[in-house]
């Protein structure tokens, strides 16, 4: 976590980091995939990521292997595969630095909520140079529970000193979109891992779109779900 988040802000956003911030998840498919190969196992790649996207490594580690398993070795093992695959493509979603400093400028708290071990959360944020641009970074190591329960999202408002009610979640899988509305906190969901349909069931979206790139600060803070409850999801 950042120890430099603000006493007081109004309103914040909060940005899942895996598949939102950056266009990854299809890499860490394949690290896991790969991964659990080496394990004598055989997965499915769609079948996969629909069981385990926004799940905590450890989760996954128990679900395949066991709760008995060595998941801190095992962990370290396939964050390696990732690292390695992901590396040379690491870069923001488009229109993401855009948004943040638009989102500054109006005062907007920013929060990374994220499933990730804090390996990652370097990798990526350090990778990228992006750590301080957040007021604060909640990762898997910072609750006891990972998504779909609310606990990432409702420490990361804490720590930004926002209300739930005031607080914008980016996602980009189902299970982190549950976490938002358990959280009492509205969604805008990027369709870099899974098509729109896939998250036709819920009534906390605001938006959906493909990257950042045409989001307006002020247009999502007055965004209500309605319309995307109603079939008619807004882009």
């Amino acid at each position: 976590m950042n120890a430099s988040a603000p006493a007081v802000a109004q309103r914040a956003f909060l940005f899942d980091m895996d598949g939102t911030i950056v266009d990854n998840m299809a890499f860490h498919t394949q690290s896991w995939l790969a991964f659990f190969e080496r394990q004598g196992h055989a997965l499915d790649a769609d079948a996969f990521f629909r069981d385990t996207a926004g799940r905590q490594g450890h989760e996954i580690i128990a679900k395949y292997l066991g709760e008995d398993a060595d998941h801190v070795t095992l962990l370290a093992e396939k964050e390696v595969v990732y690292r390695e695959l992901y590396g040379p493509h690491l870069a923001t979603v488009a229109g993401f630095d855009q948004l943040i400093a638009s989102a500054r400028q109006a005062g907007v708290g920013l929060v990374v909520g994220t499933a990730a071990p804090n390996e990652n959360i370097a990798f990526t944020l350090d990778g990228l140079e992006l750590r301080h641009r957040f007021d604060a970074i909640v990762g898997a190591a910072d609750v006891e529970r990972g998504k779909p329960h609310p606990d990432v999202f409702l420490k990361g408002a804490q720590l930004a000193g926002a209300l739930p009610q005031h607080c914008i979640v980016f996602e980009d899988a189902p299970l982190g979109v549950e976490a938002a509305r358990r959280a009492g906190m509205r969604v805008v969901v990027l369709t870099t891992t899974l098509p729109a349909d896939a998250f036709a069931a819920f009534d906390n979206i605001i938006c959906i779109a493909q990257d950042f790139s045409q989001l307006d600060v002020e247009a999502l803070f007055a965004s209500q779900p309605a319309a995307f409850a109603a079939g008619t999801p807004t882009t």
